[in-house]
């Protein structure tokens, strides 16, 4: 579906929401919200509560305060099954026995459809398939995860959440120590499964230029706050990425694509300084 013809639709919605752990406050009262069936890229400096805000989205991380919203309904009132029927996340650095077969871990993602010692095996079957053959890796199925490569560990992972069969997807940091070849090939599956099974996607990213190149819209966090929301074409400006990474830069369009993209010059001390600390 175009993007021009998707429903605008709030498929996540956090009011006021006070987020942290024991002893520091990351948010105070945060407001955002992210629109169904688009990829929402989280970014900010390091500290500044990207994956705090994730967690919270999947209730990993109870708001203190306000509210956390799925559709409209507090996602403090979903059980935890249908919860992980609504909402699949992927956490940075899973990790899983290496001698475990990729078909085994992709079928781990099925959990929160079985009932007790029930299941239906057929539908079970069906949606790993699915997702090794969304993710190329059912040539792969037999293979254990410790014969892999980290690109394509990765897409197993993927599959995991993909086999979850959950119209939101929440993904940690899904490049962290990859080579810039992998990483572009784990996002350009994420954007196709997007696209393709208009599914809502949230995605914590590092790099601005992976952020620009595969996300719909981008939030950025700074000092406990959104400092910008919004398309990619809207917020991704030379003053907001400035302000927010204390650095300066230069920000240009592809050629063919139209898409921004970010050249880094250099930090600014004062500013880096007093921001990232969220």
């Amino acid at each position: 579906m175009p993007d021009s013809e998707k429903p605008d639709r709030t498929e996540i919605e956090l009011r006021r929401a006070a987020l942290g752990y024991a002893g520091k406050r990351v948010f105070e009262s945060l407001d955002l919200s992210i629109a169904a069936g688009r990829l929402t890229a989280l970014c900010g400096p390091n500290g500044c509560g990207k994956s705090t805000a994730l967690r919270a989205m999947r209730a990993t991380l109870p708001a203190e305060a306000g509210d956390v919203l799925l559709r409209g309904r507090p996602i403090s009132a979903f059980p935890a099954r249908a919860l992980a029927r609504e909402v699949a996340m992927l956490t940075q650095s899973p990790s899983a026995p290496e001698e475990m077969t990729v078909e085994h871990l992709v079928s781990l993602g099925r959990y929160a459809h079985r009932r007790g010692f029930s299941a239906d095996a057929r539908a079970d079957r069906e949606a790993v398939a699915g997702a090794l053959e969304s993710t190329n890796l059912a040539h792969l199925a037999d293979r254990a995860i410790g014969t892999l490569s980290g690109g394509q560990l990765q897409r197993v992972w993927i599959a995991m959440v993909l086999a979850q069969a959950a119209p939101v997807i929440l993904l940690d940091e899904p490049t962290n120590h990859l080579d810039i070849a992998h990483a572009l090939e784990v996002l350009s599956l994420v954007r196709r499964l997007g696209t393709e099974e208009s599914k809502t996607v949230v995605v914590v990213l590092h790099d601005l230029n992976l952020a620009a190149r595969f996300a719909d819209e981008i939030i950025f966090f700074s000092g406990g706050r959104v400092a910008g929301s919004g398309p990619v074409d809207e917020v991704f400006r030379r003053e907001l990425i400035e302000e927010v990474f204390g650095i300066e830069c230069i920000v240009r369009r592809e050629e063919a694509s139209g898409r921004p993209y970010c050249i880094p010059l250099a930090a600014v001390p004062t500013r880096r300084d007093r921001l990232g600390h969220g």
